[in-house]
């Protein structure tokens, strides 16, 4: 077997691109992905920012919401990025309507919580696991974690508000890494990602 992961993006809306690169800096083959059977071919998956309520009504329009939810359940090792981390949450504060949420972290997400779009701002963020300098995050209509449960880890905090968490194989954060050129937190993943390969392997 190789050690180069596949890793998907759930291409349905968002910044797709830009995390198919950085998840290639990080050595993985990476394909978007849109199909159940795209989804059945990786060995993890990226949920992009962009706009949550779209991507969970298009995941669910492609087929892809409960197989996605199956798959994160049996332990599908996945990363969420903005939008990404509230359709990791178990529960929204503020759900639009018809919104869903794939979950996998015993987490409560506040939409929208660092401000509108013209609010956006980049801030240095000290990452839990990522060595050297903080990471530069992009928070874009950002969301935070208003509280998480007992089997959910904090990697980091922004002005007292939560913006990463782990839980098992799903990691979650506020901020877009990769419009940054900083790829560590896709490392970070890609490296979560051969180690679940490893173990499934034994």
């Amino acid at each position: 077997m190789s050690d180069t992961p596949v890793i998907g993006v759930l291409a349905l809306q968002g910044d797709v691109r830009e995390h198919l690169v950085a998840l290639a800096t990080a050595d993985a083959v990476a394909r978007p992905v849109r199909r159940p059977e795209e989804l059945a071919e990786v060995d993890g998956l990226v949920l992009p920012g962009g706009e949550s309520t779209t991507i969970s009504k298009l995941a669910v329009l492609f087929g892809v919401m409960e197989p996605l939810r199956a798959r994160v359940r049996d332990g599908l090792p996945v990363y969420g990025t903005c939008a990404g981390m509230i359709l990791l949450a178990d529960k929204i504060l503020d759900p639009r309507s018809g919104q869903e949420t794939v979950g996998g972290i015993d987490m409560i997400v506040r939409r929208n919580a660092f401000g509108r779009q013209n609010e956006s701002f980049e801030a240095a963020v000290d990452i839990k696991g990522v060595e050297g300098d903080p990471v530069e995050g992009v928070f874009i209509r950002a969301p935070w974690v208003e509280s998480v449960g007992a089997t959910a880890e904090v990697l980091a905090e922004h002005e007292g508000h939560i913006v990463a968490v782990r839980q098992g194989n799903a990691l979650a954060t506020s901020f877009h890494p990769e419009l940054t050129g900083d790829h560590r937190m896709h490392r970070l993943f890609a490296d979560m990602v051969r180690a679940n390969r490893a173990a499934e392997s034994l």
